[in-house]
């Protein structure tokens, strides 16, 4: 079927609580992954490309490959941009396809992070586009982090809920990534999510609220955070690690091989049974 928004995706799962994985992906074999598994799981999905995908394997590429895999699929399937700090790639990502977009002004001034965002959604919201926002900072994980310097640098950059409804208000954003004890890059489970944190910027907010990072939160704090009211949850480094870890496996096991789809295909393989129990906990299989 053609690509979808996320906009009323996100309504349905805040409604019924469950949330939509968005899975970021770099590659062909990582697309065929998210689509393929969520088609089996019979699972609505979100398939993201950061600046830094779209900068590897190049804009028109990527909307291709997705346009053309979830035009086969029987599921809905959103193409959305994942942290896009510049206006402009949102513009190039609009006019090239994306039926999702996200302006990150997290690292901004409030006044200006809200005048950016509002720009952005006026000129998406013309489309029938929606936007997703960022308050709060959620960081990412540096290599020479020991888990407990990387806690306390995510409470310091927690959303404030009262901020978080005034920004909500002043841009009419359709989601909100909070910070709420997440960080992006965790290769462990550490993060302890702010669950009263979450109650109350949905309550303030209305809207569906984005949980970033999660990769670093285990089953039970994703759970809560779902009870809470976060509606979209968004996996990157557990992929990642599934996906070169198989890889590698295959070339030290077959270290004469020199076909890539040889090794490419069990990696395929581990990232698709990662994609397959997000989903399972998220609640979304069989909600397409």
């Amino acid at each position: 079927m053609p690509l979808v928004t996320s906009k009323e995706m996100l309504i349905d799962a805040q409604k019924n609580n469950y949330a939509v994985g968005a899975f970021n992906a770099n590659n062909m074999e990582i697309v065929q992954a998210i689509i393929e598994t969520a088609q089996e799981e019979r699972s609505p999905v979100i398939v993201q490309a950061s600046q830094g995908a779209i900068k590897y394997a190049g804009l028109d590429m990527i909307v291709s490959i997705v346009r053309a895999l979830a035009e086969k699929a029987t599921i809905p399937v959103v193409l959305h941009l994942d942290h896009g700090t510049d206006y402009y790639q949102n513009i190039l990502c609009l006019r090239a396809g994306f039926t999702s977009l996200m302006f990150d002004g997290s690292k901004l001034p409030f006044d200006e992070n809200v005048a950016m965002t509002r720009k952005v959604v006026e000129m998406a919201h013309v489309c029938d586009v929606p936007v997703e926002a960022e308050i709060g900072q959620i960081g990412k994980m540096d290599a020479s982090d020991e888990p407990g310097v990387a806690q306390e640098r995510i409470k310091e950059f927690m959303a404030d809920p009262e901020e978080a409804a005034r920004f909500v208000k002043m841009t009419e954003i359709d989601s909100l990534a909070a910070a709420v004890g997440t960080i992006h890059g965790c290769k462990e489970q550490i993060a302890q999510l702010d669950i009263s944190r979450i109650e109350k910027i949905r309550d303030l907010t209305g809207v569906p609220l984005v949980l970033h990072g999660a990769s670093g939160a285990s089953d039970e704090e994703i759970r809560k955070g779902i009870a809470a009211g976060i509606s979209k949850i968004n996996i990157d480094t557990r992929i990642r690690m599934a996906f070169t870890k198989a890889a590698g496996d295959f070339l030290d096991q077959n270290p004469d091989e020199i076909d890539p789809r040889k090794m490419l295909g069990p990696a395929k393989e581990a990232a698709k049974e990662v994609i397959r129990g997000r989903i399972r906990v998220l609640g979304s299989n069989n909600q397409a």
